[in-house]
């Protein structure tokens, strides 16, 4: 008779933090106010808000998208003066897209609100033993989307 591991599978692992986190995901973006951007544009102006001014080309890379999605992702956050454009130093015929101060703004009411939404549920529906598995958890994902 063999021995039968409590464990749970890489598979099972898998589709139950898929589920949860696309949950998590789509209730962080409730609880932030209304911007009016799209999912794309918040993710690519946190992208530059996080990691600095970029190419066209190097966000296309970044999100997983084609170049010419990008320039109509990034022409929206433009017209919004979210975004803004600048000649590339190294290379003319390429431009270096940076978040204005506008959408710096925008970006931290985002942030405040999701962080707040969370911090709340955090401290409302865990207790500290479980916020110290939750931090724990976060290590552990953090190692696997960073390698």
């Amino acid at each position: 008779m063999s021995e039968q591991s409590d464990d749970p599978t890489a598979e099972q692992v898998a589709a139950d933090l898929s589920a949860v986190l696309g949950r998590l995901m789509r209730r962080l973006r409730t609880a932030s106010p209304d911007s009016g951007l799209t999912p794309s544009q918040r993710s690519v102006l946190a992208r530059l808000g996080g990691e600095g001014p970029s190419t066209t080309a190097a966000l296309a890379r970044a999100e997983y998208v084609r170049p010419q999605s990008m320039r109509l992702t990034l022409g929206a956050l433009e017209d919004q003066g979210l975004v803004q454009r600048t000649p590339d130093p190294d290379d003319g015929r390429q431009s270096v897209v940076s978040v204005t101060d506008t959408g710096r703004t925008v970006l931290a009411g985002l942030r405040a609100a999701k962080h707040g939404w969370l911090s709340e549920a955090l401290d409302a529906e865990l207790d500290g033993a479980e916020r110290r598995t939750l931090a724990d958890a976060a290590a552990l994902l953090r190692r696997l989307v960073e390698r």
